[in-house]
């Protein structure tokens, strides 16, 4: 099996994750409001189908993708809000219907990329295997917040593996999009997995450290969760100040979570 087909098995099984927690919902349910401020379950859905939709664009037909870009940019800190609540207005079962529609065009669209294309996106282009990553990231964010409505514990999974890279690949980012010069050393970052071993990224002998649960460092560069209410120890004060700002999503700042939230 190829790289690129694991990593987008692992993506349509994060999807199967989130659709059982809806598929049984009454309604309803789907107007239950989630911790993200405004958004309810249907929102959260209805912006995972729409931001699908756009990578499906991005894999396979770039004119059209671009023409896309160039309406969002009207309003750059409010396209994305904008269409998940216009898609929220869709009954659930059919929005749930366009979901899995979207999630299973998109991993055959990826599929079907020739090796070394680079996809426009949002931001900079990004390969097949780093979109699917970013979608893994997204579906799973955005799927404990409708668990987090539900009042449901998810048991964490070894593909939290793309998570927890996307949030120590971004670390200069976040460093960027908050006007600050990122260090110009790498950090060491140990997490423990779900099954108990290791993930590692960075020197052994770096100066700045960072350990602890792999769910923990995943939950808090996806703002799910304050750093105070982890288990994450930061040796040095560069690798502390990253738990502040630590972010795995494109985009602007968000709000974060306050401790015990």
């Amino acid at each position: 099996m190829s790289e690129l087909r694991a990593v987008l098995d692992d993506l349509l099984a994060e999807g199967e994750s989130l659709d059982d927690l809806v598929a049984g919902l009454p309604s309803e349910a789907w107007a239950t409001m989630t911790p993200a401020e405004g958004w309810r379950i249907a929102h959260q859905i209805a912006h995972l189908a729409w931001t699908d939709d756009a990578s499906v664009l991005a894999a396979t037909d770039a004119a059209a993708f671009q023409e896309v870009v160039t309406e969002a940019w009207k309003n750059p800190t409010g396209f994305v809000d904008e269409g998940a609540e216009e898609l929220s207005k869709t009954p659930p079962a059919q929005l749930l219907e366009r979901w899995r529609t979207g999630r299973t065009a998109l991993a055959s669209a990826l599929q079907a990329v020739p090796a070394g294309t680079k996809l426009p996106w949002f931001g900079p282009p990004m390969s097949p295997m780093s979109m699917a990553t970013a979608r893994i990231m997204e579906t799973w964010a955005h799927g404990l917040d409708v668990a987090d409505a539900l009042g449901v514990e998810r048991e964490p999974t070894m593909r939290l593996r793309h998570v927890a890279h996307i949030s120590v690949r971004t670390r200069d980012f976040a460093y960027s999009v908050h006007s600050l010069t990122p260090p110009a050393e790498p950090f060491r970052v140990e997490l423990t997995a779900p099954d108990g071993s290791t993930w590692t990224w960075g020197p052994e002998d770096a100066a700045q450290k960072v350990t602890g649960p792999a769910l923990d460092l995943c939950l808090v560069a996806t703002q799910r969760r304050h750093r105070a209410d982890t288990a994450l120890v930061a040796t040095g004060q560069d690798a502390d100040k990253w738990l502040d700002i630590a972010q795995a999503f494109a985009g602007l700042p968000g709000g974060g979570r306050q401790p015990s939230q």
